[in-house]
């Protein structure tokens, strides 16, 4: 047999994993090894997530690890990628997601793998998989009971990103003390504080509220702060949904901190914004409230999404006091005339706040016959109609058993670029994960964070540095979570590693039309391997569920 070398049976059959396939032919033909590099990207500008300045250089990867990085000469590898176009950066980390709600049944998360999400942080707003009943309340037996089994049942699946998990501490509650308006006794406190240590030891890398939902709006700042305290000091995360974002938005900034402090948390302020034209102001005030809190020594963060609408529950229109004890008593009241009566002022208040019924679009439903509402403000819905809009909004509820989606359009863009320059915010989608065959109508943030942040943000309105940016998506919510070996390109650590083109990239979703996926992110590496390749989802499922004991605490 002629000898040849590995580069001339390339030339010669033009296959360029070939090596990988005959590999195992070595020990008897004697010819062919195992290739340097699986993958070595070639000629791209790196920009490393650290916040330093991009620069030219090649990546090699072997065994899921980066393990050159700088001028390369060699080409030994399975796999080449010209990067002359591209920018590679590490993987985004999505600090504020909600994919846990969703990953189980679309493991490659493609809304989010498309633009560049490789690591999902779940367990956000107090809400998280677990702990759970042996039922849930519609009477279906969950797969599992607690975090150690959610974790196990997803490794086990698969996924195409890597996950990290909060506890939720309205899921925590809920657990123990019910859906009750009521402070809980001393004795279900120290249940609560054994279920955030149990949590942490299963995986579990920090703690979260949502204190406009129930059952964690009925914690008091007190009870909160004792809970968080049962964290070990390494996972004492403390990322909150405060109890409000626009009237009383400096008031929750303030209570923020305090639990902070009391707790000897670090703090993750989600989504950070102030709502409703009357607020706008606030927004500068609530950063310098923050920067205070920095100088006073304090671990300070916050992450937003690039838009100016939120998301949200229906539900959240509607007092809290029309809420406690659960849905089943919550729309027991929206059937009660006299009670519906005293619930209107309210929130024909919040309606004033954002303008009008306009700026109220109806995302999801829980039924078929009103899917022909998504899409549409109740606003437009109610002239269409020729119906109260308030009048609408309740019977829909009842209608639909009080699951109903919706977005806000109330954050001005002023506001929105003052918040995402702020120096410590993380950009972060509050997303869920969906494919374009769904039924719903999400948030376009679903599939435009990452790439809008950049594209519009970044290098239209020039809020940052393109390095800045990254730095935002990438080391700063691994430094913030204690990952330690993802959110920056160097030696060693992961190989989660994103490519874009800078003159292409482009976020697509719309709030009509928000099924779509960005351009200019044809590459996405998780652990070394391609999740998205020429801008194909390939189904591979190479995510790793990352727990506490695992991480650089």
């Amino acid at each position: 047999m002629k000898n040849v070398t590995r580069r001339d049976f390339i030339k010669t059959t033009g296959v360029v994993g070939a090596s990988a396939a005959l590999s195992s032919c070595a020990p008897i033909m004697g010819i062919f090894h195992r290739p340097h590099f699986d993958v070595l990207i070639k000629g791209g500008s790196v920009i490393d997530g650290t916040g330093a300045a991009e620069t030219m250089a090649d990546v090699g990867i072997r065994d899921g690890k980066i393990i050159a990085l700088g001028n390369i000469p060699s080409d030994d590898a399975m796999r080449i990628i010209d990067a002359k176009m591209f920018k590679v950066v590490p993987g985004f980390v999505d600090i504020h997601s909600h994919t846990d709600g969703s990953i189980l049944r679309l493991p490659t998360a493609d809304s989010k793998l498309r633009q560049g999400v490789t690591t999902e942080v779940g367990g956000a707003d107090g809400d998280s998989p677990g702990p759970r009943k042996v039922h849930d309340s519609d009477g279906d037996i969950p797969p599992f009971t607690d975090m150690d089994g959610f974790f196990t049942l997803l490794q086990k699946q698969g996924c195409a990103q890597n996950f990290v998990s909060q506890v939720g501490l309205g899921t925590i509650r809920g657990y123990i003390v019910g859906q009750d308006n009521r402070p809980a006794t001393a004795d279900e406190i120290e249940l609560m504080k054994n279920e955030v240590r149990k949590a942490i030891e299963q995986g579990c890398i920090g703690v979260s509220t949502g204190l406009e939902y129930t059952p964690g709006s009925f914690a008091s700042t007190e009870e909160i702060w004792e809970v968080t305290k049962a964290a070990p000091e390494p996972f004492r995360m403390y990322a909150t949904h405060m109890r409000n974002e626009d009237n009383q938005l400096l008031e929750a900034i303030d209570e923020a901190i305090r639990i902070c402090r009391h707790a000897g948390a670090r703090l993750e302020v989600s989504h950070l914004k102030a709502s409703y034209k009357i607020n706008w102001y606030k927004q500068e005030l609530a950063l310098k409230m923050l920067d205070e809190a920095l100088d006073e020594g304090m671990e300070v963060h916050a992450d937003r999404y690039p838009y100016i609408a939120y998301q949200t529950g229906l539900a959240n229109l509607f007092p809290l006091w029309s809420r406690d004890g659960g849905n089943e008593q919550f729309i027991a009241r929206l059937k009660d005339p006299s009670i519906v009566a005293r619930i209107r002022p309210f929130t024909l208040k919040k309606i004033n706040g954002l303008g009008s019924w306009d700026s109220v679009m109806i995302t999801s439903t829980r039924t078929e016959d009103s899917r022909k509402y998504i899409g549409k403000t109740i606003e437009q819905i109610s002239k269409e109609l020729n119906v109260d809009p308030f009048e609408f909004a309740v019977d829909l509820m009842i209608k639909e058993q009080g699951s109903v989606g919706m977005v806000g359009f109330a954050m001005d863009e002023a506001g929105t670029e003052m918040c995402l320059k702020w120096k410590h915010t993380i950009i972060a989608s509050d997303g869920g994960a969906y494919t374009p065959s769904s039924k719903s109508n999400p948030h376009p943030r679903t599939y435009g964070t990452f790439p809008r942040a950049i594209a519009h943000y970044q290098k239209e309105r020039h809020i940052c540095s393109l390095p800045e940016m990254i730095r935002k998506m990438t080391s700063m919510p691994a430094e913030k979570l204690r990952l330690k070996d993802r959110g920056v390109l160097a030696i060693g650590n992961a190989a989660d590693i994103v490519l874009f083109n800078y003159d292409t990239i482009k976020d697509n979703a719309t709030f009509l039309n928000p099924h779509q996926f960005p351009t200019g992110i044809p590459y996405v590496i998780v652990n070394g391997e391609f999740a998205v390749d020429n801008n194909k989802i390939t189904g591979k499922l190479p995510g790793q569920v990352l727990r506490s004991g695992q991480l650089n605490a």
